[in-house]
C-alpha cells in the first residue's frame, strides 16, 4: 500500500510540475513572440506590429482581462497618465485583451485617452503566445505586464491583479534599459 501511495504521489507531483511549467508566464531573457494584429489608437483602427514598435525602442506590452471593467479602466488611465514618462525613456505602450476591435476602439479614446494602442486578440493567439490566459477563465487575459527590450528579449515580467502597480514596475524597468544604453 505504501508503494502504491508513493507511486501515485510521485505521478501527481510530476503532472503538477508539468502543468505549472506549461501555465507559467514567459521569463526574463526569453524571446518575446512576434505578432501583428488589429489595434486601436485614438479611435482609429490600424495594424499593430510588435517588431515595428521594437524598432523604435522598448515596448511595455500589458495584458488585461476586459475593456471598461473597473480595474482595466483604472490601469489604462494610469498608463495613459504616465505615457509621457515612458516616452521620455524611449518606450511605447500597448495593451492587449480578447475584446473585439469595436470595443477597443472606444476604449482607446475613453480609458486610454488616445495615448497608446490597444490590441484586439479575439482569437487568443497573442494571449497564448505570451502565456497570459487566466487559468480559471481562459477566454480572458490575466493582468500581466511585459517590458520587452529593443532586441526582442523580455526584460521584465510583472503579474498582479492589482492594476495600480503595473505602471511603476514597468516604468522602472524601462528606465533601467534607457540607463544601460546610455552607459554603452
Amino acid at each position: 500500500m505504501n508503494r502504491r501511495l508513493m507511486l501515485t504521489s510521485s505521478l501527481c507531483t510530476g503532472l503538477c510540475a508539468a502543468w505549472t511549467r506549461a501555465e507559467a508566464a514567459l521569463e526574463v531573457g526569453d524571446r518575446a513572440p512576434d505578432f501583428s494584429a488589429q489595434a486601436a489608437l485614438g479611435g482609429k483602427v490600424f495594424r499593430y506590429s510588435l517588431a515595428e514598435a521594437l524598432a523604435r525602442g522598448p515596448v511595455v506590452l500589458y495584458f488585461f482581462p476586459a475593456a471598461f471593467s473597473e480595474g482595466c479602466s483604472l490601469e489604462a488611465h494610469e498608463f495613459a497618465e504616465a505615457s509621457p514618462r515612458f516616452a521620455e525613456a524611449g518606450a511605447s505602450i500597448a495593451g492587449v485583451s480578447a475584446d473585439d476591435i469595436e470595443t477597443l476602439t472606444q476604449f482607446s479614446v475613453k480609458a486610454c485617452q488616445s495615448r497608446f494602442a490597444v490590441v484586439s486578440d479575439e482569437a487568443h493567439g497573442v494571449i497564448k503566445a505570451f502565456d497570459t490566459a487566466m487559468h480559471t477563465r481562459p477566454d480572458y487575459a490575466n493582468r500581466v505586464s511585459y517590458v520587452i527590450a529593443p532586441g526582442g528579449t523580455i526584460a521584465q515580467v510583472y503579474a498582479s491583479l492589482n492594476p495600480m502597480r503595473h505602471v511603476d514596475r514597468t516604468l522602472a524597468a524601462v528606465r533601467e534599459i534607457a540607463a544601460a544604453s546610455v552607459r554603452r
